[in-house]
């Protein structure tokens, strides 16, 4: 039996994004090749819209342009930006399955006569891979850190259709670190136990603490962040003066 065809979509603030968040699709797309069932053919990042309000939340423009310079180097993982032109913020079930709608649109017109073949000028985000895939369907799975998963259990939160659709329709890659015990938590939920064969643990043995909220802290404080970013991310933020920095 041929491996399943995956396309890895993480969501976020990406305010701003760090190494570790391109990490988190090398580390998954390793172990979801070791284990030989799937084949990822792609990864998304999908920021999220400025309606979110996080504290100290750049505008979606400069998290994109962002984005685009540190995926410059990666030849499988791109950007969506569809929820940043939405009319406001957007449930993370909504992304799933507006990507997955649109990756079978494209698949299903790969097998129509060119002339009828639609311009999709504006899905950019679609991996060459599977723009031109012909071997069956492409799964879209949500990948995400421990924290994630365990805010399923956070009250009013999440709505229970849609961890049902997360989970049961799209499937989970959860990067944890050594010492949690995300499998305890899935074991006290009954709705993820439901769909536990849809719930791929994957731990990180190269441990790394770098978040957002440390390098924005760190750049207020004129604080080197090299070697935690990209070196086109560290210039784009001091040009334009974001995170209280100023250009060099």
């Amino acid at each position: 039996m041929a491996p399943a065809s995956v396309v890895l979509l993480a969501c976020g603030a990406f305010n701003p994004p760090t190494n570790m968040h391109l990490r988190m699709f090398e580390i998954a797309r390793d172990h979801l090749h070791r284990l030989g069932y799937c084949n990822v053919v792609g990864g998304i990042l999908s920021p999220v819209h400025d309606a979110y309000g996080k504290k100290e939340l750049v505008s979606a423009k400069h998290r994109c342009e962002m984005l685009h310079l540190a995926l410059q180097n990666s030849g499988w993982i791109r950007l969506s930006d569809w929820e940043c032109h939405q009319e406001g913020w957007t449930r993370t079930r909504l992304v799933l399955q507006y990507h997955q709608n649109q990756l079978n649109s494209l698949l299903n017109s790969n097998n129509e006569s060119p002339n009828k073949r639609q311009r999709r000028d504006d899905l950019s985000w679609i991996p060459d891979d599977v723009r031109f895939h012909s071997g069956g369907p492409v799964q879209v799975k949500l990948l995400c850190g421990a924290d994630m998963l365990e805010s399923f259990a956070t009250p009013g939160l999440w709505m229970d259709e849609d961890i049902d659709t997360i989970v049961g329709q799209h499937g989970l890659v959860v990067i944890t670190r050594e010492g949690n015990n995300p499998n305890k938590f899935i074991y006290e939920s009954d709705l993820l136990t439901k769909y536990q064969s849809k719930i791929n643990i994957v731990t990180e043995w190269i441990t790394n603490e770098v978040s957002s909220t440390k390098i924005r802290r760190a750049l207020r404080r004129s604080e080197s962040v090299k070697y935690l970013l990209q070196e086109s991310v560290i210039d784009y933020i001091h040009k334009h003066g974001l995170y209280g920095t100023k250009d060099k």
